[in-house]
């Protein structure tokens, strides 16, 4: 299990880890003479004697390190919301409350502390106030535990309740790509660079091969923590420290915010599509292509929220809307990240994402929405798969998807009436109904070219895909046409595409141009004449006789 803390600054956040786990915070020079949380702090501590580490996450309370909470409320377990006696709610305990809501943070326990500083009537005060906070939203009903890190009182109470917690987390999935979102980068001595985090997807191993961020750099895995314990495999919902190693690789070339990837899945994006929820606290409306900050996994990019459902959201409201980014991000279908305004001073609202590889076109379509819709529905590819299909005529690409929902092709349970097409830029997914509908466009807008040019054999492959103007990418439509000759349902005669029943057949008037032409060539034998004395001798217009040649050619 991983914990984390959220509150206003100065409520006892860090004494409060220290109190449950024996081990001070607050370790860089720079915090210690401030006398307050500036980034991330790390503990592990068994909760019971025998019991696993628990990784407690600490996080700062300043309004202006909120960036450095969402680095480390990712991926959390569990949130220990604190609350100081003396000072009751707080505007971070509002907004770190948000936070954690937004990012689907499935447990909450409320830490009433300081409470060796006031009489018990004030504690009861603040316990309503956290009871009215919570009520309208997913925390209702939290338990709340009155406590003093400074005398130990009700601590205990605590560490049982996180005890009995630990035994009703749910482990998560180990199924897709191990993905990890770096907050830490350092070197060790005698080892080189560890990078650590929360593994939010998958599992790893010694000797595994990742990719590390924006550009995708191969690594190798030389040592493996999980939970602070050295370990020779790692999964989803540990916290986890690894020895990377690869050719130039440097220090320097590593940030917060970057990922750890399974080979697979790496695919930085820059348009996302997102389920956009706006906080009911905000009072303004949220306006169409807005600048915001979007903070996803430990990432921190600037962005601009295109709605794709109207020109205005209001407060409390939910809409689509495509996230346009300024840097590549990595997302896959499900992800939940937060935006905060452009000047990073306030958290806005967030979402979840649907749609990593957005599209820049029709994205306001009525087929567009309705795979949204059905993306927000479920976070099953099997169930959202039909939909997908059924408003995608140019066919969808199955490494597109695996990497959207972090599944490989292989675990996939396909439904009958889907077909993969191969094309030389990779297999495509169409239905088969979809399929079918294609080859009959084509045949009948071929029948309507020779209609309207009998006189030719007929078009070649690009001036038929042209003709037809179907929405299909020109290695789809080769594979189409290929499908299409194999059958005998097209023929080629050179570079010319036809139907079996369509010949060339030239008019009355061409028959007898043809008779005047056919002696003129026949004396030229192996020297034939020019096109422009031929026309000069039978007294007929250049360009009649140059295409009366090229029908009969």
């Amino acid at each position: 299990m991983i914990v984390g803390t959220a509150g206003h600054i100065d409520h006892g956040k860090t004494s409060l880890l220290e109190a449950l786990t024996g081990q001070a915070g607050d370790q860089r020079r720079e915090e210690r003479e401030r006398g307050m949380t500036i980034d991330l702090g790390y503990r592990y501590a068994s909760l019971e004697a025998g019991a696993p580490l628990t990784g407690f996450i600490d996080v700062p309370g300043h309004e202006r390190f909120i960036h450095n909470m969402l680095a480390g409320a990712q991926g959390i377990d569990l949130v220990i919301l604190v609350v100081a006696a003396d000072d009751g709610v707080m505007p971070q305990t509002r907004e770190h409350l948000a936070i954690v809501q937004l990012l689907g943070i499935p447990r909450a326990l409320v830490a009433i502390s300081k409470c060796d500083r006031v009489e018990a009537i004030r504690v009861r005060e603040v316990q309503a106030q956290v009871s009215i906070l919570l009520a309208a939203g997913p925390y209702a009903g939290a338990m709340q535990f009155p406590l003093s890190s400074v005398t130990g009182a009700g601590v205990d109470a605590l560490r049982q309740a996180l005890i009995e917690a630990q035994g009703e987390i749910r482990e998560r999935s180990r199924r897709g790509g191990f993905r990890l979102a770096i907050d830490r980068a350092f070197a060790v001595a005698g080892a080189g660079i560890v990078v650590t985090g929360t593994a939010l997807d998958g599992q790893v191993q010694l000797g595994d091969t990742l990719v590390l961020g924006k550009l995708g750099k191969a690594v190798r895995v030389r040592g493996l923590h999980a939970q602070n314990q050295a370990v020779a495999e790692a999964w989803a919902g540990q916290r986890v420290a690894l020895n990377i190693s690869a050719e130039r690789l440097e220090l320097a070339q590593i940030h917060r915010g970057d990922w750890l990837l399974a080979e697979w899945l790496h695919g930085p994006t820059q348009r996302v599509d997102i389920e956009l929820h706006l906080l009911a606290s905000e009072i303004r409306s949220f306006t169409h292509f807005s600048p915001v900050h979007v903070h996803l996994g430990t990432q921190d990019v600037s962005a601009r929220v295109a709605l794709l459902q109207g020109e205005l959201l209001l407060p409390g409201g939910r809409m689509f809307a495509q996230l346009q980014l300024n840097a590549p991000l990595q997302a896959v279908h499900g992800d939940r990240l937060v935006l905060r305004d452009h000047s990073a001073q306030r958290t806005l609202g967030g979402g979840r994402v649907l749609d990593p590889y957005a599209p820049a076109r029709q994205r306001r379509s009525e087929a567009r929405l309705a795979q949204l819709q059905a993306l927000a529905s479920t976070d099953s590819l099997e169930q959202a798969l039909p939909v997908l299909l059924a408003n995608d005529e140019g066919g969808l690409d199955p490494q597109r998807l695996e990497r959207q929902f972090n599944r490989l092709r292989s675990s996939w349970n396909l439904p009958a009436n889907v077909q993969v097409v191969a094309t030389r830029q990779g297999p495509l997914l169409f239905t088969a109904a979809r399929w079918q509908a294609l080859k009959q466009a084509v045949l009948e807008q071929l029948a309507q070219f020779h209609e309207q040019e009998p006189d030719q054999l007929g078009p070649d492959r690009d001036r038929l895909r042209r003709f037809a103007a179907l929405p299909l990418e020109r290695s789809a439509f080769i594979s189409l046409l290929d499908e299409l000759l194999a059958s005998g349902n097209i023929l080629g005669s050179g570079p010319w595409l036809h139907l079996p029943d369509h010949q060339v057949r030239l008019s009355e008037e061409d028959e007898a141009l043809w008779l005047q032409l056919q002696p003129l060539l026949a004396q030229g034998q192996f020297d034939p004449p020019w096109v422009r004395d031929m026309a000069r001798s039978v007294a007929q217009d250049e360009a009649q006789v140059r295409l009366l040649l090229r029908k009969l050619a």
